[in-house]
């Protein structure tokens, strides 16, 4: 059960109208990294979860994001509130209104003429905010580092915010809203570390022969080593040929076929095999030929 308070979360104070900086703040209203992407990831896995404590921690979060969702959305409508009304009501001359509309940058004209200046569920692009955004794939170890790694990026969107704006109030309403990111950081990797084990995730092992080794697949100049591939864990391979077939097989693909399976198989091959000996008159040719620059030096056909 939800119930909503009238008053913000953090007070939000915008000291001029700026329909493309609005626009811009849409990334975290609709967008990916967006607080409506967050609130859902986290709402859909609470209900899944049976530990109570992550389930707690998840609901908790959850609320938070869609009151985020609210400060961010109230952001973009404060920003939008000028032009709203003078578009709406023809205050302009239609020139002056396309100009004002226009020369604000980015695709804030978008958001005008199609959303009244609200603050509609699309990012910054104005592409519509989708379920696809949402990478819960139910299981805690995996879905934890999935939410730090989210509220990580979310930070970074709102820093780069905070370096488009010079609005004292907006600036510290986005600064609320980035350190949130931290805290809930620091929640999902408590409870992460609060597993044992949590890694690998899920319940099967890997396989031991594989597990400890580094493939050496990119080669040459920029070769580097470091704890992420050298050390008594890790077992380095940059053979060429100790990179394929590590099964111990021939590295060749096999299957096992019925009869009926195997001539079908064969009599499709027979019918679309190619004939390395013959060298047809391409359609690609015979356009060449009628602009005299046939490269087979056939005889060009003449246009009709």
């Amino acid at each position: 059960m939800f119930s909503h308070n009238k008053r913000l979360q953090y007070t939000v104070r915008v000291s001029e109208c700026n329909p493309a900086l609005a626009n811009l703040m849409l990334e975290q209203f609709g967008g990916p990294q967006g607080e409506l992407a967050a609130a859902c990831r986290y709402f859909t896995q609470a209900l899944a979860e049976d530990d109570p404590g992550r389930k707690d921690l998840l609901m908790d979060i959850a609320t938070e994001e869609l009151s985020h969702l609210e400060v961010i959305g109230t952001i973009v409508a404060m920003l939008n509130k000028g032009a709203k009304g003078r578009l709406a009501e023809g205050v302009d001359a239609e020139a002056d209104a396309f100009r004002s509309i226009t020369g604000a940058g980015n695709d804030s004209h978008v958001t005008q003429v199609l959303y009244g200046g609200g603050a509609p569920l699309v990012n910054s692009a104005g592409v519509p905010w989708t379920a696809a955004y949402i990478d819960t794939i139910g299981e805690p170890t995996a879905d934890l580092r999935s939410n730090i790694a989210a509220e990580a990026r979310a930070k970074i969107i709102y820093e780069r915010l905070i370096n488009c704006t010079d609005d004292p109030g907006v600036k510290e309403a986005l600064g609320f809203l980035m350190t949130r990111e931290i805290a809930h950081q620091k929640s999902f990797e408590k409870a992460l570390y609060s597993i044992t084990p949590n890694f690998p995730p899920g319940k099967l092992e890997g396989d031991a022969r594989f597990t400890n080794v580094y493939f050496n697949m990119s080669q040459g100049d920029g070769d580097m080593r470091g704890s992420w591939n050298q050390g008594q864990q890790w077992q380095f391979v940059s053979d060429r040929n100790e990179q394929s077939a590590v099964d111990g097989g021939d590295g060749m693909p096999s299957v096992n076929l019925t009869t009926e399976e195997e001539a079908a198989l064969n009599a499709m091959a027979l019918r679309t095999q190619s004939e390395p000996s013959e060298d047809p008159v391409t359609g690609a040719e015979l356009k060449a030929g009628t602009q005299g620059g046939d490269p087979m030096n056939r005889t060009p056909i003449k246009p009709m």
